[in-house]
């Protein structure tokens, strides 16, 4: 019901903004944008892209399935790339299944490589977003009530929740658990610490690529607790891609500091740039590895 509720906001916020925006601005200024920006964005999409493919090669690692490394890191970057626009029971879970299956893994390995997946994308979102809220609170419009002791809590309890997981990777002593069926391995305290490095470091360069398309008018460290709160914003209502959930977001907490059609041209591209680009890519990619394996070269890890 509280998902349903929320849902319900968002679209009604969208459809307000949506009203409300001057899309002839929003033209003119992305044909405004200088080349160098627009290829400095890129250049953090791909970096963003790649270390996201070396939360896959952490699973290759923990299950010790003998899946080329090439291969996994293909599958890990068609699978983001179709979870950013379909969302993540088709890009993240399906697409991992298909693709890891269709090269021989079992389906007790393909979980334990989404699960481990998952936590690290998680993970540097609770780590990165904590530091935010705790250090830096996000300066919010006059009209909100929410203020920054509030936001100092929330990051203090996500930073809390972070630790909690890596105390349990270190000092927990049952290492095994069964999860609806499947067995599912913690990982090392050495592992751990990887995920949380390589999943804040990727945050960091997908807010730095919005922040490099507001071509700096805005201090990063706002922009990076906006695109946190609208990225739990999009998991919450299911609105594949975000769709206007993004936007909505950006324009309610960004619009009494930056013009609304520079904000929302920001947000096309980086939407170009992030999503439609390398979809674009992902499926060519999807094309050349969702082949069989040939029986002998299948792998059968348990």
């Amino acid at each position: 019901m509280l998902t349903i509720a929320f849902f319900v906001l968002v679209l009604g916020l969208v459809a307000h903004q949506a009203r409300s925006v001057d899309w002839s601005a929003v033209r003119t200024a992305l044909l405004a944008y200088p080349l160098s920006t627009l290829l400095a964005a890129a250049a953090l999409a791909l970096a963003s892209f790649t270390v996201y493919c070396s939360y896959d090669l952490i699973g290759r690692h923990q299950t010790k399935h003998e899946l080329p490394r090439w291969q996994v890191a293909a599958i890990g970057f068609t699978s983001y790339a179709f979870n950013l626009n379909l969302g993540s029971l088709v890009g993240g879970i399906a697409f991992r299944y298909r693709l890891y299956s269709r090269h021989g893994l079992a389906t007790g390995v393909i979980t334990q490589i989404l699960a481990l997946s998952m936590l690290t994308n998680w993970l540097g979102y609770l780590v990165v977003g904590g530091l935010v809220f705790a250090l830096a609170p996000l300066p919010l419009p006059p009209d909100w009530r929410l203020g920054s002791e509030g936001l100092r809590v929330l990051g203090a309890a996500m930073l809390a929740a972070a630790g909690a997981y890596l105390a349990t990777c270190t000092f927990a002593t049952r290492r095994e658990w069964r999860v609806r069926g499947r067995d599912l391995r913690l990982p090392s305290a050495r592992i751990a610490v990887l995920q949380l490095a390589v999943s804040s470091i990727n945050w960091l360069l997908i807010a730095a690529v919005v922040w490099t398309l507001l071509q700096h008018k805005i201090e990063y460290p706002t922009v990076l607790a906006v695109l946190l709160v609208a990225a739990v914003a999009g998991v919450i209502t299911h609105v594949p891609a975000g769709l206007g959930v993004l936007e909505a977001v950006f324009v309610a907490l960004l619009a009494h500091r930056v013009p609304q059609g520079e904000l929302l041209a920001a947000l096309v591209a980086y939407r170009a740039v992030y999503y439609l680009g390398p979809l674009a890519l992902a499926c060519g990619v999807f094309l050349v590895i969702d082949r069989p394996a040939v029986a002998g070269q299948r792998i059968n890890s348990a």
